[in-house]
């Protein structure tokens, strides 16, 4: 009886054994991960081709290594993955999000990786991999080796981890270059022109008035941040129509940008005048990632560039152009109203918790034509033309990508403010970061109201640059913000 005991214990382990590794081939992964860019992209990364002859499969990545949970890990995914096989249409997932490094960190193991990459100074590494391994080894807590090498198992040349030093060279000659700024005709909309460039851009009016800014305590989602709610009068000032475009930036970058890491001054690109305005160093990979430039919003680039690139703007075109003042970035995006959103509807009908929304799904039939947001943006930025205006005439104030203000950040900012009416407030006198307003795609619709309050967090921002010292001008781990100008108002610009 006990030799039989041993005899089927055997066979179970035998035949366990053999199940494990047949289900453990690449080709048995694709049959449910049948998305085909998945093996596509896999056979262009270094995994699979390589000067070594070493290929790395599937579950040598997706799977930790034997005797770390492997087995638990494999079956808890092997469960996910039937499900999904089964019951789930492979058309409504959103492979963009599925490739973002926020998911793929769930969906790779660290352990594997270190378990084959043992020297993080091999020999051969260049310099600036030396920089990067030493920056790696000091934040180990808080990066993992797909953070930076997120493209090595599967391939993607929008996400090249290296200085691009092509980015923003056009091969293509505009067909008119713009020599004179847009003119202003009193207290009305007009389109901005680039001197220098092809490129142009609307401006709103945002007649002057008095609003609530923050949110009333009984509001869906309300962050304490967000008051007490303040009595604020603004000034007229002119708004950009949508957020700065790529070929609004690039037209910026183009005239301005340095081929060094110093912050001096520069000089024009074909100019022998030192001008006075430092312009952006090259980036590391592709800022737009491969979403498109054109008119898709600019992103990626600092509080400090986009600060930078409003002086350039006020250079050029003669009209003081800035960053809006939280204040006015609320007023603008409110737009006369005082509920969430500056459309009807309630905040609660537009996010998936509650029992009715889980049940029933997402009430998307009034956002989905005003705001860019996590349940419809494909986790990606989108053109302007893909939402409404709000009733100042302004796209995409809500969602798409967030805003950067000019205010420097604290969480008590309004309580802080002298009692009474405020006019025109600007934000603390310090602080280490910036607000940003607006929400992105990749928020909820609770962080897409009127009143709801972000901020820039520099450090984390820059967790995977490689230079030493890090860039002033672009941001490794920000996808989601980009800036929109303001132009003061006086009677005086008239014509100018």
């Amino acid at each position: 009886m006990f030799l039989l005991g041993v005899l089927f214990a055997a066979l179970v382990f035998f035949l366990g054994n053999k199940a494990v590794t047949a289900t453990s081939t690449d080709e048995f992964c694709a049959s449910c991960h049948i998305h085909p860019h998945s093996t596509q992209s896999w056979k262009l990364s270094t995994h699979y081709d390589n000067q070594r002859g070493i290929r790395v499969h599937c579950v040598d990545c997706h799977l930790p290594p034997h005797g770390e949970g492997y087995l638990v890990q494999k079956a808890r995914t092997g469960m996910r993955d039937v499900w999904g096989k089964l019951f789930k249409d492979p058309e409504s997932f959103n492979w963009e999000a599925k490739s973002q490094i926020e998911y793929a960190k769930t969906h790779t193991y660290q352990a594997s990786c270190t378990r084959c990459h043992q020297n993080n100074f091999p020999l051969g590494l260049t310099e600036k991999g030396r920089e990067a391994h030493l920056y790696y080894e000091d934040h180990a807590d808080e990066l993992q080796c797909i953070n930076c090498h997120i493209t090595v198992g599967h391939y993607d040349p929008d996400r090249l981890h290296d200085q691009n030093t092509s980015f923003g060279i056009s091969e293509t000659a505009p067909s008119e270059i713009y020599t004179e700024p847009g003119r202003v005709e009193g207290f009305s909309n007009f389109t901005e022109y680039i001197p220098g460039s092809s490129v142009s851009f609307e401006m709103v009016t945002v007649p002057g008035g008095t609003f609530r800014m923050g949110s009333p305590e009984d509001e869906p989602f309300r962050e304490d941040d967000e008051g007490p709610a303040r009595e604020v009068s603004i000034s007229s000032f002119f708004m950009a129509k949508v957020e700065v475009t790529w070929d609004e930036y690039l037209a910026f970058y183009s005239q301005t940008a340095a081929t060094g890491k110093t912050t001096d001054a520069y000089l024009l690109r074909g100019s022998s005048e030192v001008d006075a305005i430092s312009g952006p160093t090259s980036p590391y990979g592709a800022p737009d990632q491969g979403w498109g430039k054109g008119n898709m919003p600019a992103i990626t680039m600092t509080h400090q560039a986009a600060e930078v690139y409003c002086q350039w703007l006020t250079e050029v075109t003669g009209k003081n152009y800035r960053l809006p003042t939280e204040a006015e970035w609320e007023y603008a995006a409110r737009g006369g109203t005082s509920t969430p959103y500056f459309f009807e509807g309630n905040p609660k009908r537009y996010v998936r918790q509650g029992l009715r929304n889980k049940i029933f799904g997402v009430d998307t039939t009034g956002i989905n034509r005003y705001v860019i947001y996590a349940e419809n943006s494909l986790a990606r930025s989108n053109p302007p033309s893909a939402v409404q205006s709000n009733p100042f005439g302004l796209i995409n104030m809500l969602g798409n990508v967030a805003e950067f203000c000019s205010d420097r950040y604290a969480p008590e900012a309004y309580g802080d403010y002298p009692e009474g009416i405020l006019q025109d407030p600007t934000g603390p006198v310090s602080g280490d970061e910036f607000v940003i307003r607006g929400g992105s795609y990749m928020d909820d619709a609770a962080g897409v109201r009127c009143a709801s309050r972000d901020y820039t967090r520099s450090g984390p921002w820059l967790k995977t640059d490689p230079q030493i010292p890090k860039s002033i001008w672009w941001y490794s781990d920000c996808t989601h913000v980009g800036f929109r100008v303001v132009c003061d108002y006086d009677e005086q610009m008239v014509s100018k």
